[in-house]
């Protein structure tokens, strides 16, 4: 199985630890480091147009997007969260690779570091979780 992380650098301190979350658990569950390939995109918005290319590149059982975007005093928010949210969207409806949503759309960056191991959990960690149990999904409806 091979996986692609791609995280976007806009709240890179968050997304490295959404992003280092998952790579832990895929440490854990014995994948070697050629199985998981790491991609860094400017922001949110880009991360459909990375999963897109790595998507049609045929390498990858699955591919994790990792984003963070946190609520300001413009509409930029709603514009962004509804992009990224309807472009992965649309690749999982229309592709056969599935693509985890890892993007936190929060209204404060303390909600985004609770959810990078604090009181909510660690959202990288379940994307991961989430990829491996795609990957099996995907494979077992093929060998039907």
């Amino acid at each position: 199985m091979r996986v692609a992380v791609v995280a976007a650098e806009w709240n890179g301190h968050i997304t490295s630890l959404l992003a280092e979350g998952a790579m832990e658990v895929f440490k854990e569950q014995g994948f070697a480091p050629g199985q998981v390939d790491r991609f860094d995109v400017p922001g949110a918005v880009e991360l459909t147009f990375a999963a897109s290319q790595l998507i049609e590149a045929s390498l990858y059982d699955a591919v994790i997007v990792f984003g963070c975007v946190v609520r300001g005093g413009t509409p930029h928010f709603d514009y962004v969260c509804q992009s990224v949210t309807q472009g992965i969207t649309a690749l999982n409806a229309d592709c056969d690779t599935p693509v985890i949503f890892g993007v936190l759309t929060v209204d404060t960056e303390q909600d985004a570091l609770d959810r990078c191991g604090g009181p909510f959990g660690h959202k990288g960690r379940e994307a991961a979780e989430a990829a491996i149990k795609m990957a099996a999904f995907t494979r077992r409806v093929k060998d039907l």
